[in-house]
């Protein structure tokens, strides 16, 4: 079996980025490390025990990659977040502060809003229409 285990997400701070992934989307951190070069390892993921990627957040380290920090799609939706209670978790989000892009719709292939992070990337929350 293969599968994508991380995505790396380039960050300007590693804890002001755990704070925004854990507390505004509800992200568990699931490893936070040293590492021998003054950096962290550091791991979030939706929920514990679900398939799919988590996140590697990863500290910018030179110009180059700070200026990828939240446009690292060049401004398209780059990260899909899958829920099974849009209604909950879109309330959840915009309580806690998440920047909705616009009013959630509902496509035929389920309920659906952009939101942003809090570096700029785009998301989609979207909880898939029942097959």
């Amino acid at each position: 079996m293969r599968r994508i285990a991380l995505v790396t997400l380039v960050v300007h701070d590693y804890d002001e980025a755990i704070r925004f992934y854990t507390e505004a989307l509800g992200f568990r951190l699931a490893e936070d490390a040293p590492r021998p070069d003054g950096g962290r390892w550091v791991v979030v993921e939706p929920g514990a025990g679900q398939s799919g990627a988590a996140l590697l957040l990863a500290r910018a380290a030179g110009e180059e990659q700070r200026a990828r920090v939240g446009d690292q799609t060049g401004g398209r939706v780059g990260f899909f977040l899958h829920t099974d209670d849009f209604a909950r978790d879109h309330a959840g989000m915009t309580a806690a502060g998440v920047t909705f892009l616009e009013e959630p719709r509902h496509e035929p292939y389920g309920s659906v809003a952009v939101f942003q992070d809090l570096y700029g990337n785009r998301w989609d929350l979207l909880q898939p229409a029942a097959s």
